[in-house]
This record gives structure tokens, sequence and C-alpha cells, in this order.
């Protein structure tokens, strides 16, 4: 049976891609990317020889509220900015050392990157203030268009990258303009344009009751769905469909980290919603996708001309 049979309502152009991939890198290049522990994320060093200095950017008080942006060499600049929002499932124990090879590796690709730090479960993180930090971060971006404060960076075009529990806030930060006064977030001064999911946590009904992540979501969320059925609709992208900008979901089937049905069910339910959504199957593990040396990291690449210009 097809993957087009299997997942019918994923989309022909989705499955093709993914066949293309496969055909580009060659079977040798297809190879497992190890067996970590489950819920341990691993960040591989980037592919490129000559890494790119970042500037590090405070949002708030805590020592954990910052970004970090990388710019291209002068004059090389591509259009738009790709944020990159780690995962971890929101633990305290990692932290944004997991998106720096990523956004160290698109921005000496020509594209300006930011990689974003935020409070998480076990130093001070949790409901609500992960997603405020996300939610403030992101903001702080707005600042960074003025030329006083080293500018200008465009944002016409803003993709949000996020792994695993990134994936999660990625697609929640999209939804932003779209949440009602009182919810964290609401109200942004910076709007996401386009989300790539990698391997994300997209619904957090099903992962609190499946224990994606041993106790990961009931912890950030302060409860199971049954306890606090307000916050999983506040943060869960699965129950904030249809999504206002393009989504593309990148996963593989190997995954044991974060169930590939996370990303199926998520792409059915919001092309059904009438979204822009497709899931693109990759090749290896949970963290193939932030080894910028994999096949999984160039199916990222791949799509961000489309969606940044």
């Amino acid at each position: 049976m097809s993957a087009l049979d299997r997942y019918p309502l994923i989309g022909r152009r989705a499955v093709l891609a993914t066949a293309g991939i496969a055909a580009l890198t060659g079977c040798a290049n297809l190879r497992a990317a190890g067996s970590p522990a489950a819920g341990r994320p691993a960040a591989r060093q980037p592919s490129q020889s000559n890494p790119v200095a970042a500037r590090r950017i405070h949002y708030g008080l805590d020592p954990q509220q910052w970004l970090d942006l990388y710019r291209p060499a002068e004059g090389t600049a591509r259009p738009g900015l790709a944020l990159v929002i780690h995962g971890g499932f929101w633990s305290a124990q990692y932290g944004a050392e997991l998106g720096a090879p990523l956004a160290a590796d698109l921005a000496a690709r020509g594209w300006t990157a930011a990689n974003l730090e935020y409070r998480r479960v076990g130093s001070g993180g949790g409901w609500p203030n992960t997603l405020v930090d996300v939610a403030a971060g992101i903001d702080r971006l707005a600042d960074l268009a003025n030329p006083a404060e080293g500018g200008p960076v465009d944002l016409s075009r803003l993709v949000a990258i996020g792994h695993s529990a990134g994936g999660q806030l990625a697609a929640w930060a999209a939804h932003r303009p779209r949440l009602a006064t009182g919810l964290p977030g609401a109200h942004p001064r910076a709007t996401i344009t386009a989300v790539i999911a990698q391997a994300g946590v997209l619904d957090l009904a099903v992962a609190a009751r499946d224990g994606v992540g041993g106790s990961a979501v009931p912890d950030l969320l302060g409860g199971t769905p049954a306890q606090v059925p307000e916050r999983y609709a506040a943060a869960s992208p699965q129950q904030q469909l249809p999504l206002h900008v393009p989504v593309r979901c990148l996963h593989s089937p190997d995954d044991r980290n974060v169930p590939f049905s996370q990303s199926v069910n998520y792409v059915q339910a919001a092309r059904r919603a009438g979204a822009d959504a497709s899931l693109i199957q990759v090749p290896g593990d949970h963290f193939s996708l932030i080894d910028t040396g994999a096949p999984a990291w160039r199916a990222v690449l791949d799509l961000l001309p489309g969606l940044l210009g």
C-alpha cells in the first residue's frame, strides 16, 4: 500500500516531495540517527565550515528570556526571517543549544535567523509563563525592525521552525492573532506568516492521554485535559484549527519520541477545515530533524524559499 493510500488527505505533492528527497540524497544517506533515550533531545554540529556569530538580545529580566540573532554576510541576506524554537518537551533540562546549530546553518545559507530561549518547566516555566515568554520573544523582533536597534530586520515574512515541543509553540504562536483578550500571547506585535513543525506535538490532549514525553504535557499546562480543559483549548494547535497561515509538518514514521500520528492527524484535520497544511515524510528518527547534515534538515531548507522568498 502506498503512502498516498494510507494518508489520502496529506496530498500527492507532499508525498512526491518526500520521494524526491530520497532520490536526491541517495540510499547511503538515509541512515538512522541512533536511538537516544525517549524524550532526550540530541543536537549535532552544523555542517557549514564558517560558523556565524550571533547577537544576544534580551526580551525580559529572567536569564532565560533571550534570543540570539544570526545575520548572513553583508549583502547576501535573503528576504524575511526564520525563527527557530527548540524542543525538549518544555523541560528545563533542555535549552536553546538545540536550536543554535540550525540558526547558524540558516544564516550561513543567507537567511536571517533567530534562536529563541524561554522559561521551561522546572525553571519558572509552565502555564502560562512558557507561552508568555515565546510571545514576548517574538514581539521583541518587532523592535529589531527599527534601525536604532541595529536593524532593519525584515519581518514581512516570518517563518517559525519548531522541533518537537517547539512545533507546538510555533503553531500556537501563529494562532496568536486569533486569541481572545486575556489569554497568554494575545494581541501580537509581530506575526508568524508560516510554520514548519518538525515532529511537532500538535495535539496536546492526545499527547497527554498517551503519555508522550511522560508527564510533559500535564506538567506544562498544570493538569490533565479533564482538569484544565480551557488551557488545552488555549495552547493546543489541534484545537485551534483552521490556522490562517501555511503549516508544513515534517515527521519520520520511525519517530520513537513523538508519534507520527501527531502530524498525520493534524494535517488531515487542518485540510478538512480548509487550512493550508501538508505533511512531508522524512527519513531518520526524532533527532534527524535537528541534524544539519541529515536529509530531514535538507527537507526544511527545500521548503524555505517558497515560504520566505
